[in-house]
């Protein structure tokens, strides 16, 4: 599933390959003869803001994705499998199997129910930690933290790998209820995941997960066998019961 870093990184590569350029065709009509003027992840949101008022919004969810070609270069993936294409002269950026695509009026974009009920971005400093906090203790206090920290209401961007990660960093067992877990806590996970994040949104080589998708494996710093167990959401968490077990 892509997360906010992989949003992130796909808006940069958008805003560099079609950004101040004319849309001169594509599946859009509504869009042909626009100027694309902004690009910009919004968590897992991607919104492509053109003139005429008018913004594309896409969200990935568990499918979809970005991709940039020059014109005539072959795709990467089925043309069965673009959900929007839009051509600038001799470039192209194609939508593949996104399950949200829809044209909006960039005016209403902060009366979206899906991009208005978002908390803090994690990848947008500073991060307002605060108002991280006060809806965090407005969720069930005995709501898990692994499932708070996926809550894109409360804090936005961290996705299934970087809530692991994190929580493993920050020796968190995830199914810690939030009211046991204090602010100077849940102020360290947010920073520590934004860190994670910016990382990886600045590296071409991915880290090694310390986590993330090694259930059974050898935990990296103790060597205890890695945990994975499914959540509020279906998702399935990893941890260690060694380094992550220790008392907030």
């Amino acid at each position: 599933m892509p997360e906010g870093d992989t949003i992130f990184r796909a808006a940069s590569v958008l805003r560099r390959w079609i950004g101040g350029r004319r849309i001169t065709g594509g599946s859009i009509e509504r869009l042909v003869g626009e100027t694309v003027e902004e690009v910009e992840a919004k968590a897992k949101h991607l919104l492509i803001r053109c003139t005429g008022n008018l913004t594309l919004h896409t969200h990935m969810k568990m499918t979809g994705s970005w991709h940039v070609y020059s014109a005539g270069e072959r795709w990467r993936r089925p043309r069965s499998e673009a959900r929007a294409v839009l051509e600038c002269g001799d470039r192209l950026a194609v939508c593949f199997n996104a399950p949200v695509v829809e044209l909006i009026d960039r005016r209403s974009e902060v009366l979206h129910p899906s991009i208005s009920r978002l908390g803090p971005d994690v990848l947008k400093p500073p991060i307002d930690v605060a108002e991280v906090r006060r809806r965090a203790r407005a969720t069930d206090p005995q709501r898990p933290i692994a499932d708070v920290l996926l809550d894109q209401a409360i804090v936005s961007g961290i996705g299934n790998i970087w809530r692991a990660e994190t929580l493993f960093v920050e020796r968190v067992d995830p199914a810690t209820p939030v009211r046991e877990v204090s602010d100077e806590t849940l102020d360290a996970l947010v920073a520590t995941a934004a860190r994670l994040m910016t990382a990886s949104v600045s590296t071409t080589r991915p880290q090694e997960p310390w986590v993330y998708g090694r259930r059974n494996r050898p935990c990296k710093r103790c060597r205890t066998p890695v945990r994975s167990a499914r959540f509020e959401n279906g998702r399935s968490v990893y941890w260690c019961p060694n380094c992550q077990r220790h008392p907030l």
